[in-house]
């Protein structure tokens, strides 16, 4: 991948999916620390952001010093989107990602996320919009189409790449299918066939062995993960090591990984303050325990307590197992 057509370094070109009410600030941070491409925001709707909806500056807050962050928004009124898009670089964000491929109904109700992908000419106001409107790069993530009698996932791209989209990120399946079957990642070759801007293969990718595979199948030029790093922020790290020779991530084990494990959540108080902070962290603390194989009723206890200080204490012993896994 050339990284310099970015204006930001994406190497390794292994990349954080943008997933709702998981990659916030807190976890894209520690993903980041393993080491990463590019971690994407939550989702966030343009509309929000103008309007100043609780907990939507959270869902894009950046950093000044996070290089290696995009913020993705969705939407379907070109002018709110190049005004959103206006107001998170100034923020910070180094790339805007543009939603074309969230399947959830309540967004896709809203003409937004994938089912832009019904109205190509409309989608391409949005783009041109949101590319005039910025001075960094724009980048587009979309499915194979709406469903399997519109595949037309190439010739949006083709499009996009000529709106200016710096680079495209498939997910190798229609709305319809949403999370369902397997990801096609040789129907993502078709939207690789015909555009000179990097591809990112996304779905199914959940280690270092399918990743490859997404990679031969589609000829893309990097991979995103999605939900095989929750509970495992080292995965891109590994996965960048195993495909692309970046130096391995230190896997925490044991007391380290509980440390970790601590540390993160730690992060997820400051952040959202104590009572939010607590319910947002369990989902989190779950998928953690599930990597640690911690016993049931450790981890009953852990997502039923209500107070920080207790949960902080309880994880030392639920995420600090000796047959903790790191695959």
């Amino acid at each position: 991948m050339n990284s310099a057509a970015f204006n930001i370094d994406l190497r390794p070109p292994v990349l954080l999916a943008p997933m709702a009410g998981i990659t916030d600030r807190p976890f894209r941070d520690l993903v980041a620390s393993f080491g990463a491409g590019l971690v994407v925001s939550e989702m966030v709707a343009s509309a929000d952001i103008l309007n100043a909806r609780p907990g939507t500056q959270e869902k894009a807050e950046l950093g000044l010093s996070a290089e290696g962050t995009a913020v993705q928004l969705a939407g379907r009124e070109p002018g709110l989107m190049a005004e959103a898009a206006r107001m998170v670089e100034g923020q910070g964000a180094r790339i805007i990602d543009i939603n074309m491929g969230c399947p959830a109904k309540k967004v896709t109700q809203g003409y937004s996320g994938s089912a832009l992908m019904r109205t190509p000419d409309h989608a391409m106001t949005l783009v041109e919009a949101v590319v005039k409107a910025v001075n960094i790069p724009v980048t587009l993530k979309t499915r194979l189409g709406w469903d399997d009698a519109m595949l037309n996932a190439p010739q949006i791209a083709r499009r996009a790449e000529e709106a200016g989209i710096r680079m495209l990120t498939i997910h190798g399946r229609t709305r319809c299918q949403f999370y369902k079957g397997h990801a096609d990642w040789a129907a993502i070759a078709g939207v690789k066939s015909v555009v000179s801007i990097p591809v990112i293969a996304n779905g199914d990718i959940l280690c270092s062995a399918t990743a490859m595979e997404a990679l031969r199948l589609s000829g893309a030029d990097g991979v995103m993960i999605g939900r095989g790093a929750r509970g495992k922020p080292w995965l891109l790290a590994q996965i960048a090591h195993d495909v692309y020779g970046t130096p391995a991530p230190v896997v925490p084990m044991g007391g380290d990984f509980a440390d970790m494990v601590r540390s993160h959540y730690a992060a997820m108080i400051r952040f959202y303050g104590h009572d939010l902070g607590v319910r947002v962290a369990r989902k989190h603390l779950g998928w953690y325990m599930d990597t640690c194989s911690a016993p049931k009723d450790i981890r009953k206890a852990v997502l039923t307590a209500q107070d920080a200080v207790t949960v902080d204490g309880l994880l030392a012993q639920a995420c600090a197992w000796p047959d903790q896994v790191a695959a």
